[in-house]
C-alpha cells in the first residue's frame, strides 16, 4: 500500500511536517514523487518510519538514529530484539515505581510499615534504567559488562543518607561548573573543587577509583554527544570545560 505525506502522517501520529523534514535531512526518503509532485511512501519507508520512532522512544536523536539506520551492519530483526529488551526495561521500571507509590500510600495510610530503604527502591532503579538506556552500550564497550554491573549493585545498596548526598553532589558539581565556565579557568579554585566533587560523586557508583578511568571518562563528555548535550545545558562548552578541568585535576593534562 502507499500512502501521500498527509495519509502517512494520519497513520503514523507524526506531523506532515515532520514527515517531509526527515525528507530533507536524508533520513526518511519517500519511495517516489509521483506527476503531481506529491511525495509517496511504500512498505519499506512505513517501516524505515517505524523504525525511527521506536528509537526516538528510547531518546535516541535524529543523527543518530540515521547513523544507525544507514550502518552496512544495520540487522532489522536485530534492532526490534533490542526494542522489545529496552521496553521491557522501561516496563519493569514502572512497575517499579509505581509498586513503590503503592507501598507508600499504604504506608500513610498505616495499613503496612515501609523499611526505609524500601522508600528509595524505585528512584534508585530509575538511576540505573535511564544511564542503561541513554549511555549503556557506550559504557559497558568501554568498561566491561561486570564494571557496570557491579555499578549497578553499588547504587542500589545505597542507603538513604548516601542516596541522598548521592543526589546532592551531583547538584552542587553542576552549580560550581556553571560558576566556573563563567570565570573561565579549568585550573581555578572552582573549577578544581567540581573535578574533586566529581570524583567523590563518581566513588558512590564506582567499584574503585582511578585517575586513569576518570579522564577517560572525561573525553567521553566531549566525544558523544549525549554527555555533551547534558552539560552544555548548564552554560555553553560546559562539557569541553569540565573535562579540562578534571584533566588538570587527574595529571592527565
Amino acid at each position: 500500500m502507499e500512502y501521500t505525506v498527509q495519509k502517512l502522517a494520519e497513520l503514523s501520529g507524526v506531523t506532515a511536517r515532520t514527515l517531509r523534514y526527515y525528507d530533507e535531512i536524508g533520513i526518511l526518503k519517500p519511495a517516489r514523487i509521483n506527476s503531481s509532485g506529491y511525495r509517496v511512501y511504500g512498505s519499506r519507508e512505513v517501516d524505515r518510519l517505524q523504525q525511527i520512532l521506536f528509537y526516538r522512544e528510547l531518546g535516541m536523536n535524529l543523527e543518530e538514529i540515521k547513523r544507525i539506520l544507514f550502518s552496512p551492519c544495520f540487522d532489522e530483526i536485530q534492532a526490534l530484539k533490542q526494542h522489545h529488551r529496552k521496553l521491557l526495561d522501561e516496563k519493569a521500571r514502572l512497575e517499579k515505581l509505581i509498586s513503590n507509590v503503592e507501598k507508600t500510600i499504604a504506608c500513610k495510610e498505616r495499613r503496612i510499615v515501609m523499611k526505609d530503604s524500601e522508600k528509595f527502591e524505585g528512584f534508585k532503579k530509575s538511576i540505573i534504567d535511564e544511564n542503561e538506556k541513554r549511555y549503556g552500550a557506550e559504557i559497558r564497550s568501554k568498561y566491561g559488562d561486570k564494571a557496570v554491573d557491579e555499578s549497578n549493585k553499588k547504587i542500589m545498596g545505597m542507603a538513604e543518607e548516601q542516596y541522598n548526598e548521592f543526589i546532592r553532589l551531583g547538584q552542587r558539581i553542576n552549580d560550581l561548573l556553571k560558576q566556573a565556565c563563567e570565570i573561565g579557568d579549568p585550573a581555578g579554585r572552582i573549577a578544581q573543587e567540581a573535578a574533586e566533587l566529581h570524583r567523590q560523586w563518581l566513588s558512590f557508583t564506582w567499584p574503585e577509583y582511578s585517575s586513569e578511568a576518570h579522564a577517560a571518562l572525561a573525553q567521553m563528555y566531549v566525544q558523544d554527544e549525549r554527555f555533551r548535550e547534558y552539560y552544555d545545558k548548564i552554560c555553553p562548552g560546559a562539557a569541553e570545560f569540565l573535562k579540562e578541568a578534571i584533566l588538570i585535576y587527574t595529571g592527565k593534562k
